[in-house]
């Protein structure tokens, strides 16, 4: 009998396996379908011996202490600040769109006030701020908007930014002063052995069981459980009773170049022309010495692994008649990105495990120290 069977492995499975397994003294199952642990922040050595991430470039980064003492038990830190440049009008520039971007594209030698006056005369005024394509406008008009921002979000999405949520280009800021650093974060680090090494740490406790290779719907009638923390995406585990929740995939193409390096930072961002979006060349973000260097070119798609939940208004509203469904189950808890249908960072999933850890912490001390079940189900909003 498992105290919690827990479907998939990722950070929001794993954070919450072990913190239930070493501070609650549960017995925990995990199941995932793929063969390994760590959803999509598995990494593992190549043919070349070249550490990669097979689900794409991972980079940590957060301004919370509380996640980065909780990951600093299971992993030592490679200290790392991301740089991204976009390949634009025959240059390479940084990205997000600083001063430096501004001074490399135009020939100038703006100062950061020059460069505010610059931006709000090309600025296009929205009110109100809605879409992706309003912020966008909003700041830096419509020249650098469709240079940086308009093909590569139809190819990262299939849509306009004028249907996409605002929410979407909010993401990467403008700046006026030369900081080219893609992340500002206080906390910016690598796992130092890498992201499955930190994984295998956090699930080594001997209350924690793994399943690979397993779907739960194979196995959940043949296993003995009290409760279910479900990572995966909520529509599936309701058989998709109000349609499919709309993703974005992406297809990867790894390639291994026998030279030191292909590209002068970790990532190149392709918002024009190109099929893909951008190539990442892994050595960057790990700090190894090889001599050859592996590389992987992205390619959204519409079918495959849902790795983007697409922020549009429709989607949300499809998405809370699956979490009203959620909401009336008991002894069930759905986190996560694909189990709560938000675009979280990965300290963004470990703060929000943490905090339904703690809920089902309280939860226990309850039916404890009252001899009454009263659990409520927990459908993800408990985002620290």
């Amino acid at each position: 009998m498992y105290d919690y069977l827990i479907i998939g492995s990722g950070f929001a499975g794993s954070v919450l396996a072990e913190r239930l397994a070493s501070q609650l003294n549960k017995k925990v199952l995990i199941i995932d379908k793929r063969n390994h642990i760590g959803g999509n922040a598995y990494d593992h050595y190549d043919e070349a011996g070249i550490l990669v991430h097979k689900y794409g470039p991972h980079i940590f980064h957060t301004n919370s202490k509380d996640v980065f003492n909780y990951l600093s038990r299971f992993t030592e830190w490679r200290p790392y600040e991301h740089h991204v440049l976009a390949s634009v009008d025959g240059q390479l520039v940084p990205i997000p769109i600083n001063l430096n971007t501004i001074n490399m594209l135009y020939g100038a030698n703006f100062t950061s006030e020059d460069v505010t006056g610059f931006l709000e005369s090309k600025a296009e005024k929205r009110h109100p701020v809605l879409t992706s394509e309003d912020v966008v406008l909003n700041v830096v008009g419509k020249e650098l908007y469709e240079k940086f921002f308009k093909g590569y979000t139809q190819k990262q999405w299939d849509l306009d930014p004028s249907e996409l949520d605002a929410s979407v280009t909010a993401r990467v800021p403008t700046r006026i002063n030369k900081d080219n650093r893609y992340f500002t974060d206080k906390y910016q680090a690598m796992p130092l052995h890498g992201y499955t090494k930190m994984f295998e740490n956090m699930l080594a406790h001997p209350n924690i069981h793994i399943m690979l290779n397993t779907d739960f719907r194979d196995v959940k009638e043949h296993i003995a459980y009290k409760k279910i923390i479900y990572t995966g995406p909520i529509d599936g585990f309701f058989d998709y009773r109000y349609g499919k929740l709309p993703y974005r995939s992406i297809e990867f193409d790894f390639q291994t170049i026998d030279k030191e390096n292909y590209q002068p930072t970790g990532t190149v961002n392709y918002p024009n022309s190109n099929a893909y979006t951008r190539i990442t060349e892994f050595k960057f973000l790990t700090g190894q010495q090889h001599h050859k260097t592996s590389i992987v070119f992205e390619y959204p798609v519409a079918e495959g692994d849902p790795y983007y939940p697409i922020p549009r208004k429709e989607n949300h509203a499809l998405y809370n008649k699956y979490k009203a469904l959620a909401d009336s189950l008991d002894n069930i808890y759905f986190t996560g990105r694909l189990g709560t249908y938000k675009y979280y960072n990965m300290d963004q999933v470990v703060a929000q495990s943490l905090a339904l850890f703690k809920k089902i912490q309280q939860e226990t001390s309850q039916l404890n120290g009252v001899g009454k079940h009263t659990d409520k189900v927990a459908a993800g909003q408990e985002r620290a």
